[in-house]
């Protein structure tokens, strides 16, 4: 799964490259996925997908029919709600999303920030720079208590794995740093 996933390319790319696994792209916003969902229901020789499913929600509001599902859920870029959710340790977005992960589910969270740039979302959050520091020190006890034990944490000094529009906007601003966590879902 990908949660916050835009105009939902990462989902496509991944679903074309893994014919043998499914995929299930999340958005609060519509619009951004218009066009991709009409491009995945087309004649596979036309682009289309039988592995890939689009779905308009909110992190706080994720479908029952999810729970327990998702073996992998990737967070690329969270801005608004949604970063307050990953950057913050919001216990309500992060147990939601516990929730539709199966036991050892990998959560892979990538955040790119731009202290100048984005100073005042992140005045808003309550954060100074976020770092893996940041992450060490006050993310890994929310994260536990939403069922998820952060495994390892980092930057990214290359924007090569990262296949979202979004990357290939940010990519150019040198000064945003890209920082990543990787947790696995608990047992409950």
């Amino acid at each position: 799964m990908d949660i916050g996933t835009g105009d939902g390319s990462f989902v496509y790319q991944c679903a074309r490259e893994n014919p043998n696994k499914f995929f299930i792209g999340i958005d609060a916003n519509l619009q951004p996925l218009e066009k991709i969902s009409e491009q995945i229901l087309r004649r596979p020789a036309k682009g289309g997908l039988t592995n890939a499913l689009f779905l308009l929600a909110t992190v706080e509001d994720l479908p029952e029919e999810l729970e327990a599902v998702a073996d992998e859920v990737h967070v690329h870029f969270p801005w608004g709600s949604l970063l307050a959710a990953f950057a913050l340790g919001k216990t309500e977005g992060l147990k939601n999303v516990r929730r539709i992960c199966s036991e050892g589910a990998l959560l892979e969270v990538v955040i790119g920030l731009d202290v100048e740039r984005d100073r005042g979302e992140l005045a808003r959050l309550g954060i100074g720079e976020f770092t893996p520091a940041y992450v060490r020190d006050n993310l890994v006890s929310p994260y536990r208590a939403a069922g998820f034990e952060i495994t390892e944490t980092g930057e990214l000094g290359s924007w090569s794995s990262l296949h979202t529009s979004w990357a290939r906007r940010l990519q150019a601003n040198q000064q945003r740093r890209l920082v990543y966590l990787i947790a696995r879902a608990l047992p409950t």
